[in-house]
């Protein structure tokens, strides 16, 4: 009879933390539907990326408002990464369950280590006009609203091909993949932070309504109540880390989560391996 208000909780509370972490929820979303809702792994990762599908089109809305998003390298990342996020779902159904469990007990614990690296990056901001290095003559240039100008380069067949593995990742896991392609963005093709996350929200807005599609047809979404009630919560959620984020140290959020998130893989890779 409370299911209803356990997803309510659950999408409240995700939509809370990821945006003041300034990340997908769907790396919460799919441990939590796995060890506390008791779901099949299949209708986890299918219900997690359709609410992440739902979550991305709001964030990509106001980032391409705010002039934000790299369109051109968006629908790159997003053209490459459909196949995979696709086809992902169909290897899903044949995968056995402890394999699955195993392997997603092993990226939550990547996810932590990489959260416990970026809280002890420096926050300082990038000079707007920073310039890529890299030898690529598909230059970019970003205007933001207020005026900001970002221009860069980087290798467009290797980020291609990165998108392509992480189409596939993000609907065998049920996750949106930004966690990974943010950092990989700013680290190795030299993006501008911000543009980086809002270009990777945008990105994810396509492949993961793909997924999404191809895991509902193969009936992998429990429509009712997860994807409503948690869907709701992941709306107002947002909502409100919004109006948090201005008062709290995400540091301290991405520590918290970072811990977490361990346990949670720790806790998976063992029932992988004494199941």
């Amino acid at each position: 009879m409370l299911d209803w208000l356990w997803c309510l909780l659950l999408g409240l509370g995700t939509g809370t933390v990821a945006v003041l972490v300034g990340a997908g929820g769907g790396f919460i979303l799919l441990p939590a539907l796995l060890i506390f809702f008791d779901m099949e792994p299949e209708i986890a990762v299918g219900t997690s990326l359709a609410l992440v599908a739902i979550e991305s089109v709001s964030g990509s809305t106001e980032y391409r408002r705010l002039g934000l998003v790299d369109v051109r390298s968006g629908l790159m990342f997003a053209a490459a990464a459909i196949p995979g996020s696709v086809l992902a779902p169909f290897i899903l159904n044949v995968t056995p369950d402890r394999t699955f469990t195993l392997l997603l007990g092993g990226l939550l614990f990547l996810v932590a280590v990489l959260m416990t690296a970026r809280g002890r990056q420096s926050t300082r901001a990038l000079p707007p006009d920073a310039v890529n290095e890299t030898p690529n003559p598909e230059g970019r240039r970003v205007v933001t609203r207020s005026g900001e100008v970002y221009e860069y380069g980087f290798n467009e067949a290797l980020a291609a091909g990165f998108n392509g593995l992480l189409g596939f990742m993000s609907s065998f896991f049920g996750t949106g993949g930004g966690f990974l392609r943010t950092p990989v963005l700013v680290s190795f093709f030299n993006f501008p932070v911000r543009v980086a996350v809002a270009t990777s929200v945008f990105a994810i807005t396509f492949y993961a309504a793909a997924g999404a599609v191809t895991h509902a047809t193969l009936g992998h979404i429990d429509w009712y109540p997860t994807l409503l009630w948690t869907g709701i919560g992941l709306a107002v959620g947002g909502q409100i880390g919004a109006r948090l984020s201005p008062r709290i140290r995400s540091v301290w959020i991405l520590r918290l989560l970072a811990a977490l998130l361990l346990a949670a893989g720790i806790r998976l890779i063992l029932l992988g391996i004494l199941d």
